[in-house]
């Protein structure tokens, strides 16, 4: 990589980080407009260092380590930026597993999306595929499948992958459901809830939330460093949307959309690159940018008619 591209994957990543996590900043906001300043203050200033160092630091270091069984620790770490022929080719001879197993798991995250969450209807066709949400099994199953059969005609190990991604999603997504059936009952005005406890539980809710980001910051890029550094910045950014204004940031209707459209051709870029499709370093960042800046705009082109 050369200097551009280094600052461009790290503003990408970035980007990608803070809308991926509208949804955790919504929850964040929630949950610490009932406790008390004191617990908010170290939420918002002690956390980031949970945040950005124990699992967007953590998270990726470990899925290289564990696709990569002939690196050492501080190897798996460094490996994109190292000189060592020996750690480029376990890097190279790895790469596809993890690449094929975070693909799924995003592409899977979009059809879950555009079938069966509630949304803001942003482009034409989000409204049909809503009312056939009985079809995402289906479509996810038959997609699995596909990527399986290509898979082992290439490398059996690629077919591992593309299961271990898809029982990632599942097993993520179940999380994430009782975390926003638990938030609806911490709301609740009988919950009698200590302060500590409802930290613990948005430490918890923020792990779980920033799984999307590191996995996507793979189609960014393989290093540890600069994925650290870009989702880490992201954090920051979306701890101060928290603490700032979290209901203006809710009038941007479709930055959601873009997020989700983000995760798709993401994903899409994973699964390519796993089956030996080069695709620049430059791409995911700049196509990233476009996405997410076509539903900031049309976002803006709705609040302003409400402003007049």
């Amino acid at each position: 990589m050369d200097g551009w591209t280094i600052i461009l994957t790290i503003l990408g990543l970035c980007l990608f980080e803070t809308i991926s996590g509208i949804d955790n900043a919504i929850i964040n906001a929630e949950v610490l407009s009932t406790m008390g300043k004191k617990a908010r203050r170290w939420f918002l200033i002690w956390g980031i260092f949970i945040a950005v160092f124990l699992v967007r630091g953590l998270l990726p270091w470990l899925l290289v380590w564990l696709t990569t069984p002939g690196l050492g620790p501080i190897e798996a770490l460094t490996a994109t930026f190292s000189s060592d022929p020996r750690v480029l080719e376990a890097v190279e001879a790895s790469k596809s597993l993890l690449l094929i197993a975070g693909g799924t798991f995003m592409v899977f995250l979009f059809f879950h999306w555009i079938f069966m969450e509630p949304k803001n209807y942003g482009l034409y066709g989000e409204r049909f595929f809503h009312s056939m949400g009985v079809w995402f099994f289906a479509v996810v199953s038959v997609l699995l499948t596909l990527l399986v059969w290509l898979a082992l005609d290439k490398d059996p190990l690629l077919a591992l992958g593309a299961v271990i991604g898809s029982s990632a999603f599942f097993i993520v997504h179940g999380f994430k459901q009782n975390a926003e059936e638990s938030e609806k009952k911490l709301m609740g005005k009988d919950v009698k809830m200590t302060d500590i406890s409802k930290i613990f539980y948005l430490e918890v809710i923020d792990s779980t939330f920033s799984i999307d980001g590191v996995i996507g910051a793979f189609a960014f890029t393989l290093s540890v460093p600069l994925i650290i550094l870009g989702n880490g910045l992201g954090a920051v950014v979306v701890r101060q949307i928290t603490v700032s204004n979290i209901e203006k940031f809710k009038k941007y209707r479709y930055l959601k959309n873009g997020a989700m459209y983000s995760i798709l051709i993401l994903g899409t870029i994973m699964l390519l690159d796993s089956f030996g499709f080069h695709i620049p370093s430059w791409v995911t960042p700049v196509i990233t940018f476009i996405v997410i800046g076509f539903f900031y705009h049309k976002s803006v082109r709705e609040i302003k008619p409400a402003m007049v």
